[in-house]
């Protein structure tokens, strides 16, 4: 046995490898700790500058192009339906032209059929009074030979019609008395007798022989046919009016003296004449 076996020796011991490593290892990972610990500070610091400067920029860029097409697809909006309505105002424009002018042409039609149903009446009319007056003057030459203001054939009534109405009417009157201002049934004036007589043909007249001159359609006196209205004075101022029945005769309320007669032309002369049928 040595004799050195049981003396303790003064040398330290020696660290063994793994406390070495485990103590390394410690050291790194403060050391890890610190430095991800000192970036995240970093970062962090850094972090609010990022916030207050940068986000608040890139929102307001946003925010307004965002107002600026909501703009845009609002005007596009508005000129369509601007445009849709403008369309839809032409549209109903032309229909209702379309509907004016056919409206137009049915009336001008309707008074171009109703003018020549006029005219070709007017024209029949117009033929059967000249065929009446033929016949009225027939009649009042034949029945007259010796043109006396009063012979029985001049009561005879004349052929129907308008024509004949008035001068049926004046015929059935003869004998009646003249009386100013009277209009009838057995006393009558010369305008009185003459407005009662054109009543019967559905012609109203004025009541006075002045107004009574200026009716119908100025004729000349060597032109007379049955029916038309003699006058005595001025146009528009005549004193007295009687009614041409043909034969150159004319009937009347003469005077107080005479009463409703039938006499010559020959013998009192008409200043003018008009015809109102």
């Amino acid at each position: 046995m040595s004799h050195t076996a049981h003396i303790p020796s003064h040398r330290k011991p020696r660290r063994s490898a793994s406390k070495i490593a485990l103590r390394a290892g410690v050291a790194g990972g403060v050391l890890s700790t610190l430095a991800v610990a000192a970036a995240a500070g970093t970062a962090n610091a850094a972090e609010p500058v990022s916030e207050t400067i940068e986000m608040p920029t890139l929102t307001t860029d946003l925010s307004a192009q965002i107002a600026q097409s909501a703009d845009a697809t609002q005007q596009a909006a508005d000129t369509y339906e601007s445009r849709a309505e403008q369309d839809a105002a032409a549209a109903k424009a032309a229909k209702q032209a379309k509907e004016d002018q056919a409206k137009a042409e049915k009336k001008a039609e309707a008074e171009r059929k109703a003018a020549a149903a006029a005219k070709k009446k007017a024209d029949e009319e117009r033929a059967s009074r000249s065929t009446e007056r033929t016949t009225l003057s027939t009649q009042s030459s034949s029945g007259s030979a010796s043109g006396s203001a009063s012979t029985a054939s001049d009561s005879v009534a004349p052929a129907s019609g308008s024509v004949g109405a008035v001068i049926g009417f004046l015929k059935a009157q003869l004998g009646d008395a003249y009386v100013m201002g009277a209009s009838g049934p057995n006393a009558w004036d010369c305008s009185s007798l003459v407005q009662a007589a054109f009543k019967q043909a559905g012609v109203d007249l004025p009541r006075v022989s002045q107004d009574q001159s200026t009716m119908g359609t100025e004729v000349g006196t060597s032109n007379l046919q049955v029916g038309d209205i003699l006058y005595w004075g001025g146009k528009g101022s005549a004193y007295h009016v009687g009614v041409y029945i043909g034969n150159g005769q004319y009937l009347d309320a003469a005077n107080p003296s005479k009463g409703v007669v039938i006499q010559d032309l020959s013998g009192y002369p008409a200043s003018g004449a008009v015809r109102v049928l």
